[in-house]
Order: structure tokens, then sequence, then C-alpha cells
């Protein structure tokens, strides 16, 4: 199977090296050439757009920063869906719209073609030896073809349903991280505050029941003082929107939602849009006059696990 991959960014750099450091026949595309130079040094090939790309492979990902520029890659004259045949496959990577997915799937389907969208969860760092989980939304015979791709990318490999269930599955657990997140800055305002130790205080939290994928995680850039998350506030902003719009179009009465929405808008406004997104909890430092530090956290997650094939589950 030849595969193509758009976008070369803080996950889908580390999903296509994936692909490429198991074999797979690979085509990158993206707009930064020094990226796209540092795959074809490892034997990638490249395109000269998205149309071409789509062209000469069978399995199209994209892995984009926003449903906006997803659908320029897809809708351009140049772009992908020009590109497309029968039976090929587009895999939409990126968190996006169950509506806008659907979309761009219709046209997909348009073209003879078949559309899946798959995006990944639990954290950039554990993207980079393919300890992933992804969720699929789609045909269940196309999902089926694309299994061997999936299962280098991803450690876990789910399933959702049909076209737009893995969005919204997507969109839902990336709003309990971010809840978690703004918790944390919060839990540890309380823990500093009592004067506790920080060190000993990570450690019970994560044994306790208030224990979290985040805590285990960001807390660890919180309290080395780099926040380095490798994931940034206009991204999380992005996300906890895509949960709160559909929130709204389903009728759906929430509380905390519209609430984390303003927190990640006033982060970025503080903060800037690039900072990465554990900086959230600064806010609560700032407000606190206090910073929450302890020794021997590292300043940037790696993931020690060793390689291994994914599977379905």
């Amino acid at each position: 199977m030849k595969i193509g991959f758009i976008g070369l960014g803080n996950v889908g750099g580390k999903l296509a090296n994936s692909l490429l450091r198991n074999k797979f026949n690979l085509t990158v595309r993206d707009l930064d050439q020094n990226l796209i130079k540092s795959f074809t040094d490892l034997g990638a090939k490249t395109a000269n757009s998205p149309r071409e790309l789509a062209e000469q492979v069978d399995l199209i990902i994209t892995c984009l920063p926003s449903p906006q520029i997803c659908a320029e890659v897809m809708e351009a004259d140049d772009g992908i869906l020009n590109g497309l045949s029968k039976n090929k496959i587009w895999l939409e990577m990126s968190t996006t719209d169950e509506a806008e997915v659907k979309r761009l799937g219709n046209k997909v389907v348009a073209k003879n073609a078949i559309p899946l969208d798959g995006p990944v969860s639990g954290g950039c760092h554990r993207a980079a030896t393919g300890n992933i989980a992804i969720f699929v939304g789609g045909q269940r015979n196309a999902f089926e073809k694309i299994l061997p791709a999936l299962t280098v990318m991803g450690r876990k490999v789910l399933h959702a349903g049909e076209l737009g269930t893995a969005s919204v599955l997507k969109v839902i657990t990336n709003y309990l991280a971010s809840v978690h997140l703004v918790a944390l800055g919060e839990a540890w305002t309380v823990a500093k505050k009592s004067n506790l130790d920080l060190k000993k205080t990570y450690k019970g939290i994560a044994v306790s029941s208030g224990n979290s994928f985040v805590h285990e995680t960001e807390s660890q850039v919180i309290l080395n003082g780099s926040y380095n998350i490798n994931f940034t506030m206009d991204l999380v902003l992005k996300d906890t929107g895509l949960f709160d719009d559909l929130a709204k179009k389903l009728n759906s009465s929430l509380e905390i939602s519209p609430k984390i929405v303003d927190i990640f808008k006033d982060g970025q406004k503080k903060y800037g849009s690039r900072a990465w997104s554990s900086m959230i909890v600064k806010r609560m430092e700032d407000l606190n006059n206090i910073k929450f530090r302890a020794d021997g956290f590292p300043e940037e997650l790696f993931d020690n696990e060793p390689e291994e094939k994914g599977y379905e589950i």
C-alpha cells in the first residue's frame, strides 16, 4: 500500500515517522520544506501538490491544525479531491468537526473514493513511539484494509462506527483532558498554599482516585517549569470550542464547558496562541503570586515504553 501524509507538525510528523520507520511506502507534504527534507533524507518521497500526492498513493492521510486548513487542502484546484479516484481512501487524522468531516466525506464519495476519520489520543510524546490510541469512523471494510498502517501509528485502535463518530469521540476526550488541566491548576494552588511537598503531592495524586492521564503527564512539565507538553494554547481553544459548539448544536444544557472555553480564551490572551497549553495553570500561579515547582521532573516528556505492534480494541 502506498501512503501519502499531509501535515508533519507536532503530531502528524510523529505518526508519519512511525510509518516510515516501519518500512511503508510513504510520500509526504508540508508547507515547511525543512520538515519535508527530514523525511526525504530518510527515504520518503514528496509531491508538488496535494493533488499530485493523492494521484500517486492508495491512502491519503491528513493531519492539520484546523478544519479550515483541511478544507483548503482538500478543495483547492490542486487539492486532494481532484487527485482522488475509485477505491482510494482518505483518512482525516486531525481533530475536526463531525459535520465538516461528513461534508468533505460526501465529496470524497462523489469521486468513488472512501472517507474515514481517524483522530488520535494519548499525548504527543507517545505518538513518537506508536504508543497512542486511534479512533476510526467509516466503512468497516476500509478500516480493515488500512489496519496494518493504523497498528504501527497507534497501539490501541478502535473502530468507533460510521463516519464522524470518531471525531465526536475525540472532541469529548479532548474536552475531558482540558477540564482536568484547569482543575489541576486549582489543585496545585491549594497544595502550594498548604505548604505541601509538591513532589510528594504529585506521587500522592498519582496513586489516588483523583489521578488522571493529564496529571501523570502535564503535571510533570508544570512542576519542572517548562510547561512543554508539545501542544499549544490555540489548539486547545479550537478543541474546547468544537465540543462547546457540538453541545449547542445538540441543545445540551452544560455548565462547565462555557467556563472552560472562557478560561482558555483568557489564557491565550495572556500568554499567546502558541504558548504551551499547560501554561493555563499559570493563570493560577499569577493570580496567587506563587509557583508550582519541584525538583526531579523533566523539561519534556518522552515515551520510554518499547515500541510494539498495535491492535484493535
